[in-house]
């Protein structure tokens, strides 16, 4: 019987597990895609905005975002700015967003919302074969049927480069490499390491501006990875070249990067060289990533110049160390209230959102906003400047495709692998159809700058957008006038969520005032485990602290130093030591650290003081 009804309350139990579920994933689906209707009518706006390149860099990603088409963002909010011959590194967990933003930069993925100028040029909505890009995959992707030699030029064929060219860009590159003697192998007869020697060689041979690595040595044994590291960077530095390279090994990232990109759940955690992403990480993600073995990071008490642990051991700090622990709180309240201030602007938008549920509103928002689209079109329409450059514009992107053609049907006629013939076929009957579709639309701006440029015609345009303006003047006032007598019956409580966020900034701005004036209160402390030594034992520290003594849990013995694992009540405590004496389990150490590298994060957010 018991039985009976506790099965019954399991049912039941998991029946309403189950509709909880479900009502937290339609919460959740619904504000993806309020997100995503947001972020996309922004970047619909921002697009017939004026694109001006950064000048100090050579590749920038601005207000980056990607957002699938199931509403699940991969990217939020990415800023970077990459000069020439940097090799950056984009390094995080799975599911961070890095390979997403490499295959974005390669164009292989559309980006949602933000701008990308590769070289000084819009980079958004060029073609992957224009962006003069390389890319080296974790897979090597060779064409199994092909010989090394074919690998490598099968691209620069493709693009009609000369045959002299093509055999003498891929020699080069196979000497680079050392792969001269496999240049007549299949890839089923090559080893991993020379699979992925053979797919840098194809990306070396088309000379391009930038090479995109994405974990391109994860299918590589540990010994050979090493040596591929070393070999990637010395080729980096060799040819000029700028690189992006994506991985999950902060190893990999610390040894080659000339500065990383640290990634979590879509955004940058930091952005820095290896150096300073080791000696200043930005918070606690990044010091416990970053560094092997991670960082240690204990609870810790402040009173006056002291710091206590949770043993009860004290380390003093000086009155500087005081001072930026002030100076911190300063800067965090003047983030929060920049942050308050963005709410503020949301709450705003959302009530103007609130109000054009109302119909009236609504008709004469959408009047104004329609006038004003064709306000901008009928303008359009006597911009001869417009017509005269677009013109231009598309008889370039024709003459280059008229050129295509010609060196398509050349290669055609010349060449006698039955796939490459194929290959070419299919390219001229796309380059035919280009031309046709770009003949159309000249001929159709050379009607409409003839147009334009009619006396008549501009001064019928005219009078239309002036009657559009003074009728956009006229539904202005009457827009005012109903916003005020809406906003006097509009429920209030549908923003609260606005107006709670707003009181805990400020609660927490009224808490950081006090901490400004007197920082003491609760800490997390990290320290990394080679800055913690015997004391017996001669080290070069620079603020050495007291000594203190702890029983080892695990002691492991690598080489020429232990890594000893010790408990301090729930937290755990590893140091780096010289092994000079044996070491074992349930063993006494006596300690010390140096207290210029220890680190104070603020136990809210988690991010670093100093």
């Amino acid at each position: 019987m018991d039985e009976k009804i506790d099965l019954k309350e399991l049912r039941k139990k998991r029946k309403e597990e189950e509709k909880q579920k479900e009502k937290e994933e339609a919460i959740l689906s619904k504000e993806r895609d309020k997100v995503y209707k947001e972020v996309t009518e922004y970047e619909k706006k921002h697009k017939k905005e004026p694109k001006i390149a950064p000048s100090d860099c050579y590749v920038a990603l601005e207000h980056i975002n990607k957002i699938y088409s199931n509403r699940v963002q991969a990217v939020y909010d990415f800023n970077l700015r990459i000069k020439k011959n940097e090799f950056i590194v984009f390094v995080g967990p799975s599911g961070c967003g890095k390979s997403t933003t490499l295959r974005m930069i390669a164009g292989l993925e559309d980006i949602t919302s933000g701008d990308l100028f590769i070289d000084g040029v819009y980079a958004n909505d060029l073609e992957p074969k224009d962006r003069n890009i390389s890319m080296v995959f974790q897979s090597y992707a060779l064409y199994p049927h092909m010989t090394v030699y074919n690998n490598m030029a099968f691209g620069l064929k493709m693009r009609h480069v000369p045959r002299d060219e093509i055999d003498d860009r891929v020699h080069r590159a196979a000497k680079i490499l050392q792969i001269e003697e496999y240049l007549d192998r299949k890839p089923r007869a090559l080893s991993g390491g020379q699979c992925q020697r053979v797919a840098l060689g194809r990306a070396i041979v088309r000379n391009s501006k930038i090479f995109l690595m994405d974990e391109p040595l994860s299918n590589l044994d540990a010994k050979l990875r090493v040596q591929m590291r070393s070999e990637i960077v010395k080729l980096h530095e060799e040819l000029g070249a700028t690189t992006v390279y994506v991985t999950h090994d902060q190893t990999e990232a610390m040894t080659m990067a000339s500065r990383i990109v640290v990634l979590k759940g879509g955004y940058i955690q930091q952005v820095g060289t290896p150096k300073e992403i080791y000696n200043k990480p930005s918070n606690i993600f990044v010091a416990t990533f970053i560094g092997s073995p991670a960082m240690n990071i204990i609870k810790a008490k402040l009173s006056g110049n002291t710091i206590t642990l949770q043993s009860g051991f004290e380390i003093e700090i000086n009155n500087e160390r005081l001072e930026t622990l002030k100076s911190y709180y300063l800067n965090e309240i003047e983030s929060l209230k920049s942050e308050i201030k963005k709410v503020e602007e949301d709450k705003n938008k959302a009530i103007e959102k609130a109000l054009l549920r109302n119909k009236e509103f609504k008709e004469l928002d959408t009047k104004i906003n329609d006038n004003m689209k064709e306000i901008n079109s009928l303008k359009d329409e006597i911009d001869t400047n417009k017509f005269v450059s677009k013109i231009k514009e598309l008889e370039v992107v024709k003459q280059n495709k008229e050129n295509d053609l010609k060196n398509a049907t050349n290669d055609l006629n010349n060449e006698k692998s039955f796939f490459l013939k194929w290959s070419f076929k299919k390219e001229i009957k796309g380059l035919n159809k280009d031309i046709e579709g770009l003949n159309y639309d000249i001929n159709n701006l050379k009607s409409n700058l003839d147009k334009s440029n009619d006396e008549a015609f501009n001064k019928d345009i005219n009078e239309k957008i002036k009657t559009l303006e003074n009728e956009n003047l006229e539904l202005g006032e009457k827009i005012i006038s109903k916003k005020d007598e809406l906003l006097r019956t509009l429920d209030m409580n549908e923003f609260n969520s606005f107006d709670e966020k707003v009181k805990n900034l400020n609660d927490t701005i009224t808490r950081y005032e006090v901490l400004s004036k007197n920082p003491d209160g609760d800490y997390l402390l990290g320290i990394r485990p080679e800055d913690i030594a015997q004391s017996n034992v001669n080290n070069n520290f620079v603020e050495p602290s007291k000594t203190f003594k702890l029983k080892v849990d695990v002691a492991e013995l690598l080489g020429n130093e232990y890594y000893v694992h010790t408990k301090v009540l729930d937290e755990t405590l590893l140091a780096k030591v010289n092994a000079i004496t044996d070491i074992k389990h349930n063993d006494e150490i006596e300690l010390m650290l140096d207290i210029s590298k220890i680190h104070l994060f603020n136990k809210d957010n988690e991010r670093l003081i100093w």
